[in-house]
């Protein structure tokens, strides 16, 4: 046996994700839809693998049986790179010497994000395990990696979105030969129009953010650490969040490292929201201002996006309860930008890099400032920001960067 799958909440064990699927990935014990994968692999041997994609690099610790179900486009290795002008912007501008690095997302195989590691393992699980059908509910880069991937093995794809996606996303799930639908309403709408089609038309669908197919796969970033760190891992690590997979798989894989004998401490988590869609920041103040009161991960308000950022416009931030303990264990936070300066920034990232980056990019990017700003960061701190994705799917967005200013 390779790996186990353990419900979160009663131990139950599943064997395999056949396992799961066929219980509609739910634990037919208690009803959690949340599960994790342990793996009875030698963990000495964690990093030996140098293959160009995350599911051959590390295939003895991802939830497959047979390298021949693995659907791949090189994604999930991407580059982590040094970028020299925020140390000199932290430098010459706030006096902190820090180590600044970027996950190059807009290198990964695939659609271009850091969506496609999971869309590129669960279409191997639904290679390996016979899954004909599947659909989700998305704000835009999982709809577009999960519509790519699963075109690769002929699944049949669904998306539900809210009704404020960006067209490009639209244009490129239908290039793939994929169906979405749009909903009158906004993300909270499309999560339940998916839901009532998945139990309608007994289609497999994803259980969201601590879904264990996105879990897994996203998980490997900690190991892309180890490789670039020397055996370390980052002292602060930056994203932008509506939901947050990556902080839950960050913190599944330190847990895992830390129980197979591995010397190593949690990032401190800053997760950043733009101030026109911003629930989880100010249920964060909220907490830190009272001291965090028993029961404070469940106080949070439940917002009308009025952003365009539409990838991150989640106004019921489902997933709070979840990231804030993780971000207090972590003595990190969460971080507030203003929307109107993401142009702006979206242009001083391009005169230093040449890179159109998508709004999603440049809110985590904007983040690291803000958190300059509010002394959030300290003299010899290696800093990661895994910023989102390229401009690729938002050409109004990348034409507000190219504009000249007047």
């Amino acid at each position: 046996m390779k790996y186990i799958l353990r419900c979160t909440k009663c131990g139950k064990v599943y064997n395999s994700f056949k396992e799961w699927f066929d219980d509609n990935q739910k634990c037919s014990a208690c009803g959690c839809a949340r599960a994790e994968a342990e793996y009875f692999s030698d963990y000495t041997h964690l990093l030996d693998g140098k293959e160009n994609n995350f599911l051959e690099r590390y295939f003895d610790f991802i939830p497959l049986y047979d390298r021949k179900n693995v659907v791949s486009d090189s994604e999930g290795v991407v580059p982590i790179e040094e970028w020299e002008f925020l140390e000199e912007f932290a430098r010459e501008n706030y006096g902190i010497n820090l180590k600044a690095f970027v996950c190059r997302n807009d290198l990964n195989g695939g659609t271009g994000t850091f969506k496609d590691p999971g869309g590129a393992l669960g279409a191997s699980l639904f290679k390996e395990h016979g899954v004909k059908k599947y659909c989700l509910a998305s704000t835009g880069n999982t709809a577009t990696a999960f519509a790519h991937y699963c075109a690769k093995v002929g699944v049949d794809y669904t998306v539900f979105a809210p009704n404020d996606v960006c067209p490009d996303t639209v244009k490129a799930i239908k290039a793939e030969g994929q169906r979405i639908v749009i909903s009158e309403g906004n993300y909270a709408d499309a999560k339940k129009e998916a839901a009532d089609y998945a139990s309608e038309n007994k289609v497999l669908i994803s259980t969201g953010n601590t879904d264990p197919i996105r879990v897994e796969s996203k998980r490997t970033i900690v190991f892309e650490f180890l490789r670039k760190f020397d055996g370390k891992l980052p002292d602060v690590y930056f994203q932008a969040v509506a939901g947050g997979t990556c902080p839950i798989a960050i913190d599944k894989a330190v847990r895992e490292l830390l129980s197979h004998g591995y010397d190593v401490k949690y990032p401190k988590m800053m997760l950043v929201q733009q101030d026109k869609c911003d629930p989880m920041v100010q249920a964060w103040e909220k907490a830190v201002k009272e001291g965090f009161p028993e029961g404070y991960e469940t106080d949070f308000p439940k917002l009308e996006p009025h952003t365009k950022v539409a990838i991150l416009s989640s106004g019921i931030p489902g997933m709070y309860p979840i990231l804030a303990p993780i971000v207090r264990k972590s003595n990190g936070s969460f971080v507030r930008v203003e929307e109107d300066e993401l142009p702006l920034i979206g242009k001083w990232v391009k005169n230093n890099t040449g890179l159109v980056l998508g709004p999603a990019s440049i809110v985590c990017i904007t983040g690291f400032i803000q958190a300059l700003r509010e002394g959030k960061l300290s003299n010899g701190q290696t800093v990661v920001l895994n910023y989102g994705e390229s401009c690729c799917r938002n050409k109004a967005f990348a034409e507000l960067i190219n504009k000249p200013l007047k």
